[in-house]
């Protein structure tokens, strides 16, 4: 670490390279006519601007060597170009039309590219889409991706699932960071508020070569708020209501840049009482949260940096049978109280024909437990008699102030550095070193997992080969992780992982992909320490200190065909995952409650999502978008492995229209139809099949000369009772969320 701080230290210092200045124009390519306010923008800079009335663009202080720019606009297809700096002519930029949405810039992925070009198969959803379909928070709003559900308790808690894999097989980014909150357990959410939140992408199956162990199932990469663009100040607010909670989230925001320095800030409170369903309330699904973000950024020719703090307090209800019948939002006990700190410092250093990223973050998980009281008559009397008494002497005593019964705090320090080597030929290739170091510490009456320490370091290498008519990319990775427990317990797991992908043109408009990709896991320390009652699944559970780490093999075959106006996708997936751990019966009993040991045998998942989108000509505005998605787990013994999503199939009809003063309108329906799931394992019970409907509209209106934006949208209309396979409730006989209607505003300033 002090040699990478030197190392810095070093760079900063270095000589002021040459400047450069890029002229540009953009125009439509069928009539030559100028695009005014089309978006052009260098990913790795971060950097760019908008063309004027006359498509013409400007953008200063660009460093030597060969850049990555992509230009968009709404109605056009996005354009992605390598640009070597100095270049001495104007860039022309001719833009074609289409009917496809614009595309996005990947970002967790190391060479950001557009998803056209990248050989790793990444889906990318802009946080605002999901809102505007009725999410009330980040983890309902991400099982709009194909492949991809939630593990829930309630509505405030929600563990991501890809293709059948969760809790710490699939990592968390945030602010560019991984995100350590105690996600081993069920009850974990996210620790995430959707406030300030560009975009999330998902990439499906092995992930470690990129980012090391627990990327074993996917990562899921949300990506902040983009500063404002130079020399301008942007600010909002917003507020959203929600029928079925009686809940409300609002939302203010502020940023602006010069041509060197940057900040942001944005403040978000949003507070929600128990669900209803067509019959009852469920008591205790209330939570509160509250959510500030602010980025610093600075910026010269050759050097960039920024710094982001983000701090997450929420106090969430955790529900165990339906009994008081209320809207209040102030969760009774057992209810968790959890802050969650996210600082991240970002920084490139760029050569002339080579860069270095620095990364650090710095995570602080503190999470506080209460649990419910139970007291019996006589108990009660008493108290009644004490709070006489306490009234009586009000000015003598200080009320006692409760104590969590499980209290842990876990801090975690990462780094992250890439060096991007100069460009050879057709190769473009990153060499890196990742880490961390964590420590979990406990202060409550209760001791969930002990206190401990971990760390992490990985070196890994991977290079994008160009091709005319295909891309590979490859690369291997080796990873070392220690874990040291108070109790003596000193275990070390190693880890040697590989990649490699080909994108190919296998004919006009259609693209294959073919990825092959090993990853691990190691062993958590609830899987290797636990010992005592785990009061949210009711069992008692027993760690094993032997366990190993977990290591698979995934295949991933992507088709995708698409024209102007029709695309079509297969995307199959055959995963082969060894020594994977689970909880398994032993027969016993201890507290009344069943012994649960952790176990580990061979298994396999395989599955996939399939679909299409129609946008048919003359009718470029009206979509149809179907997408099925299935996947099947199962141990060596054939026995079905649990917590598997069942299969489904989403139809929407969406529309996208301008009249009048309505500007960037639009209107959906879906149905989300889910399948029978009976495909369970043998302490599970199967789910019935239910059908979901849903719809909105909205759009932008001029009030001011500033932008306001409007949106409506009903969920589950028809007001079906269900129960979702994945619902913590479920073995409670407890309905998922009833009919819902949200209105929501936003107004640029």
């Amino acid at each position: 670490m002090k040699f990478i701080i030197n190392v810095l230290l070093l760079l900063v210092v270095l000589p002021t390279f040459s400047q450069n200045t890029l002229k540009g124009n953009v125009v439509d390519k069928t009539n030559q006519q100028s695009i005014p306010s089309a978006n052009i923008y260098f990913p790795q800079l971060e950097k760019g601007t908008t063309s004027n009335n006359n498509g013409d663009f400007i953008i200063n202080d660009l460093p030597n060597g060969n850049h990555k720019i992509v230009i968009s606009y709404l109605g056009y297809e996005t354009i992605s170009l390598n640009v070597n700096l100095p270049l001495e002519e104007q860039l022309n930029i001719e833009m074609s039309p289409s009917a496809i949405e614009m595309e996005g810039i990947i970002i967790s992925t190391p060479f950001h590219k557009l998803q056209s070009e990248n050989v790793m198969k990444v889906e990318q959803k802009k946080v605002n889409d999901l809102s505007a379909e009725g999410a009330i928070n980040l983890s309902n709003g991400i099982s709009n991706f194909s492949g991809v559900e939630s593990i829930s308790t309630g509505l405030g808690i929600g563990k991501p699932v890809i293709r059948g894999l969760s809790a710490n097989r699939v990592l968390v980014y945030a602010q560019g960071v991984r995100l350590e909150n105690q996600q081993y357990g069920d009850e974990h959410g996210l620790g995430l508020s959707s406030s300030g939140i560009e975009s999330i992408e998902v990439i499906k199956g092995p992930a470690s070569l990129l980012y090391g162990s627990d990327a074993l199932g996917g990562v899921l990469y949300f990506n902040p708020e983009k500063f404002a663009q130079s020399n301008t100040t942007n600010a909002d607010a917003s507020a959203n209501y929600f029928s079925n909670t009686k809940g409300f989230d609002s939302n203010l925001g502020l940023k602006h840049s010069t041509d060197n320095f940057k900040y942001l800030f944005r403040g978000n409170i949003a507070e929600h009482a128990d669900y209803k369903t067509d019959d009852y309330r469920v008591t205790n699904t209330r939570f509160l949260e509250k959510d500030f973000k602010a980025g610093l950024g600075y910026q010269v020719t050759h050097f960039k940096t920024e710094f982001r703090y983000n701090v997450n307090h929420a106090k969430i209800g955790i529900p165990e049978d339906i009994g008081e019948q209320s809207t209040f939002v102030t969760p009774l006990e057992p209810f968790q109280e959890i802050t969650n700190h996210v600082m991240s410092s970002k920084s490139t250093f760029f050569f002339d024909n080579s860069k270095l990223d620095v990364n650090f973050g710095l995570t602080y998980n503190d999470r506080k437990e209460f649990e419910e009281h139970h007291h019996d008559e006589e108990h009660e009397e008493d108290e009644e008699h004490e709070e006489e008494e306490h009234d009586e002497h009000d000015d003598e005593h200080e009320e006692e102030v409760e104590e969590a019964a499980l209290h842990m705090k876990l801090k975690t320090l990462n780094y992250d550095v890439k060096y991007h080597l100069p460009e050879l030929g057709k190769f473009e290739t990153i060499v890196g070193i990742q880490g961390l170091t964590q420590s979990n510490t406990n202060y409550g009456e209760e001791e969930l997992i002990p206190d401990a320490n971990m760390n992490d370091i990985g070196f890994f290498a991977t290079s994008h080969i160009h091709f005319d008519n295909a891309d590979i990319q490859l690369g291997a990775r080796y990873d070392n992780r220690n874990i040291q427990v108070v109790s003596g317990l000193d275990k070390n797991f190693n880890s040697f992982n590989g990649a490699i992908g080909l994108k190919t043109d296998l004919f006009e408009n259609f693209i294959a992909r073919i990825n092959l990709a090993t990853g691990f896991r190691a062993p958590n320390l609830a899987e290797l320490t636990s010992n005592g009652v785990h009061h949210g699944t009711n069992r008692y559970e027993i760690g094993n200190e032997n366990l190993t780490s977990e290591k698979n093999f995934q295949t991933d075959i992507a088709l995708e065909y698409k024209t102007e106006h029709v695309e079509l996708f297969a995307n199959g997936f055959y995963n082969r995952i060894n020594d994977y751990i689970f909880l398994s019966p032993n027969g016993d009993e201890i507290d009344s409650a069943p012994v649960f040991i952790y176990v580990q045998d061979n298994a396999k998942l395989f599955g996939g999502e399939f679909g299409f989108h129609l946008h048919p000509h003359p009718l470029d505005w009206l979509h149809f978008e179907s997408s099925f998605e299935t996947v099947t787990g199962k141990q060596d013994d054939n026995n079905y492995l649990p917590l598997i999503p069942a299969n489904s199939i989403t139809n929407i009809i969406r529309a996208e229209f301008e009249t009048g003063s309505l500007k960037k309108g639009y209107a959906f329906v879906k149905l989300k139809s889910t399948f029978r799931q009976n495909n369970v394992s043998a302490f599970e019970t199967s789910t019935d099949s239910y059908n979901l409907l849903s719809a909105g509209f909205g759009g932008s209106f001029n009030l001011f000369n500033k932008e306001l934006n409007v949106s409506i949208s009903g969920t589950n209309l028809s007001n079906k009772t269900y129960i979702h396979h994945l619902s913590r409730l479920k073995p409670d006989g407890i309905f998922n969320i009833g009919r819902n209607i949200s209105f929501g505003i936003t107004y640029r300033l």
